[in-house]
């Protein structure tokens, strides 16, 4: 089920070198995301769970933030890792996060740990985003 594009394996694989350490006590769902800047840094999370829901963190949060206390502020693609019967994307408040820093043309995969891999972008997840421009004083121009 690989995209027509080819799918970024070294962010796969950043992603699989961490899966196993995400922090899954009550679920048992590891979940694992890597993210490339533009200066092609690579910056990776894990889901981390807590016994007070919905306190946990995401690992597309948890990406994002390492990419921003790395120094970076955008995006240019991010994987999600998850192993199931479906494919896994980005729950609703992730999304918003990747939209914030990668904007609508952010490319968006989803994998797991058989290979299969699907492409989207943060645009396609999330038509309609707020963001930025909402918060603007003067309307954006069509």
């Amino acid at each position: 089920m690989a995209d027509a594009q080819t799918a970024p394996e070294d962010l796969f694989d950043a992603a699989f070198e961490i899966w196993d350490r995400a922090y899954v006590p009550y679920s048992h769902y590891k979940v694992a995301a890597a993210i490339r800047t533009p200066s092609g840094r690579i910056y990776a999370g894990v889901n981390v769970e807590n016994a007070s829901y919905p306190v946990g963190t995401c690992a597309e949060a948890g990406a994002i933030a390492a990419m921003v206390a790395g120094g970076d502020r955008d995006i240019v693609e991010i994987a999600v890792l998850a192993d199931g019967g479906e494919l896994v994307t980005p729950c609703g408040g992730c999304r918003q996060r990747i939209m914030e820093f990668g904007g609508p043309h952010a490319a968006v995969w989803a994998g797991d740990l058989h290979g299969r891999r699907r492409r989207s972008t943060a645009g396609e997840l999330l038509p309609l985003a707020f963001g930025p421009k909402a918060m603007a004083s003067e309307p954006a121009p069509d």
